[in-house]
């Protein structure tokens, strides 16, 4: 990775829906780097110890913050959630829903979405929409590959 300045990350709690009225907390940490600009990762940091990243597009998650969108793999809607009766947070909340599909399984989760919307902002300071391709060092990249 380049320098910190680089890559805009953010941990935080995401719930696992299991079921309408079950959910687990599973830890995550949202990633944006200019060194990738047209993706995000979200790695998933599960019981089973070892770590599972997700990578989409940017604009899906800028989307989904607003409006239902996505498809196959990875679908992502804004919803309003009720907090658990009793919780300091009881009522409703807004959350960011995440429909994630592979061979393993399929998984539906709900993350905070002004925490989501906020990173995003800090992301899109670094590397403003429109402006991924000049990010990108296709110079160096190139002499890499040739090196």
């Amino acid at each position: 990775m380049e320098h910190s300045t680089s890559v805009v990350e953010h941990e935080l709690e995401l719930n696992l829906i299991l079921s309408p009225e079950h959910s687990v907390p599973v830890p995550a940490r949202l990633s944006y780097g200019s060194h990738d600009p047209f993706a995000v990762h979200i790695t998933f940091h599960l019981d089973t110890g070892t770590p599972v990243t997700w990578v989409f597009a940017r604009e899906l998650l800028v989307e989904g913050t607003f409006r239902p969108c996505g498809q196959g793999d990875v679908r992502i809607w804004p919803a309003a959630a009720q907090s658990p009766a009793g919780s300091r947070t009881a009522g409703r909340r807004s959350v960011l829903c995440m429909a994630l599909s592979s061979p393993a399984g399929d998984a539906l989760l709900e993350a905070p979405l002004p925490v989501v919307a906020a990173w995003l902002e800090r992301a899109h300071r670094l590397v403003p929409p429109g402006s991924e391709l000049a990010a990108l060092d296709m110079d160096g990249s190139l002499a890499e590959l040739l090196a």
